[in-house]
């Protein structure tokens, strides 16, 4: 499967959850829009794109048909989606428009992705709100443990939580509905950071339960960059409002989202052909694919490297966090060294983080991912590690 891809050949790819990779054919796609808005921009732009101005011979905008589209591939109706260039954005339109007094807190756990975190401090930090980080438990042995960790961090205070669908770093599939469940018993909303689910686990916003959902199609739903999407419960979104005020300020929630100042809208009418394109591949069999090779990527690399991963299998989905042998080290600079290593003399393109006192590293799997490269790792790593 990797001549769909423009990825080099000459480098084993293990990191398609960072920043994705869109196939050739949905560049292509993306190409031609932009040779179609070029031959007439305002028409595309003013008319075609969100209907600004008078375009008789449209029933909807293009924004709205592409979100037609995606809606279905996540269990929702487009008329509770809009696109959003990624999820920090998604999540810091809800984190602004959640009411937030001095003394207020957000809470997360300490598996939320860096930037995320940093949006929550730069807003609680205007509110004279804080944000409470609790520690997850380790090693985690089960969803639950997740769930009763947020449950019992719940506080008079807690206005929001932030909860991923899969984390970052540890790249485990969360309980999200049980999560929403319990916060809601104590009348606190929840937003789930789901960057890494849509086309590496089947997502079904609605049924989670949550109030809000951000999510990224340009990591594993094989659009291009940036494409996001932001769902919100029906009466959640009249008071969520867009982080840059533009030309749909104060006009709703689809005004405010689409309606923004100039940009260039061909990721998003694009993903539709990255869908179409899982779909085409059968979505059932490229999950359970990838799924297979990923937990086998944890065996093999636990297995060669003396190591072992305690989470269950069912917490894992496209990508594994797994631990390099101790001999690795443990410190920031013992993991940079390590990632440039692997990646300017062994040609493997691999994220290597520390984390609980030694080093881990997050292999994420894709259709053009054979055991084979997982073996490259295994080998290089012993190498270099012996």
């Amino acid at each position: 499967m990797l001549d769909q891809w423009m990825l080099d050949p000459a480098c084993t790819y293990l990191n398609h959850g960072t920043v994705g990779a869109p196939p050739k054919r949905v560049l292509a796609k993306q190409q031609a829009l932009r040779d179609e808005m070029e031959r007439q921009p305002s028409r595309f732009i003013l008319r075609d794109l969100h209907l600004e101005q008078p375009a008789p011979w449209r029933a909807q905008s293009r924004l709205r048909e592409a979100l037609e589209y995606v809606a279905p591939f996540v269990g929702a109706k487009a008329n509770d989606l809009a696109f959003v260039s990624n999820v920090t954005t998604g999540v810091t339109a809800v984190l602004r428009s959640v009411p937030l007094e001095p003394g207020d807190e957000i809470l997360m756990t300490d598996l939320a992705y860096g930037g995320v975190a940093l949006a929550a401090k730069s807003v609680a930090r205007e509110r004279g709100a804080t944000v409470r980080t609790v520690a997850t438990p380790f090693p985690l042995c089960s969803g639950q443990e997740i769930v009763d960790t947020i449950a019992n961090a719940l506080g008079p205070r807690t206005k929001l939580v932030v909860v991923d669908h899969v984390t970052a770093y540890t790249a485990l599939v969360l309980p999200v509905a049980a999560v929403a469940a319990k916060c809601h018993e104590r009348g606190v909303p929840v937003v789930v950071d789901g960057a890494h689910a849509p086309g590496s686990i089947p997502v079904d916003i609605p049924s989670l339960g949550v109030d809000w959902y951000a999510a990224n199609l340009h990591k594993w739903a094989y659009a291009p960059r940036p494409c996001g999407i932001l769902w919100a419960r029906p009466d959640r979104q009249a008071v969520l409002h867009h982080p840059v005020a533009s030309w749909g300020y104060e006009g709703g929630f689809h005004e405010e989202f689409d309606h923004l100042s100039t940009l260039d809208p061909t990721s998003f009418l694009a993903a539709p052909e990255g869908i179409a394109m899982l779909h085409e591949w059968q979505f059932e069999d490229v999950i359970a694919y990838i799924h297979g090779l990923a937990w086998e990527a944890a065996e093999v690399l636990t297995t060669r490297w003396g190591t072992k991963v305690d989470a269950p299998r069912s917490m894992n989905g496209a990508m594994v966090t797994v631990p390099l042998p101790e001999s690795a080290g443990s410190t920031v600079d013992d993991a940079t060294r390590l990632r440039l290593q692997l990646l300017v003399d062994d040609h493997i393109e691999v994220p290597v983080h520390p984390w609980h006192g030694r080093l881990w590293t997050r292999v994420s799997v894709q259709v053009y991912t054979e055991r084979a490269d997982i073996e490259r790792l295994a080998e290089a790593v012993q190498r270099r590690c012996a």
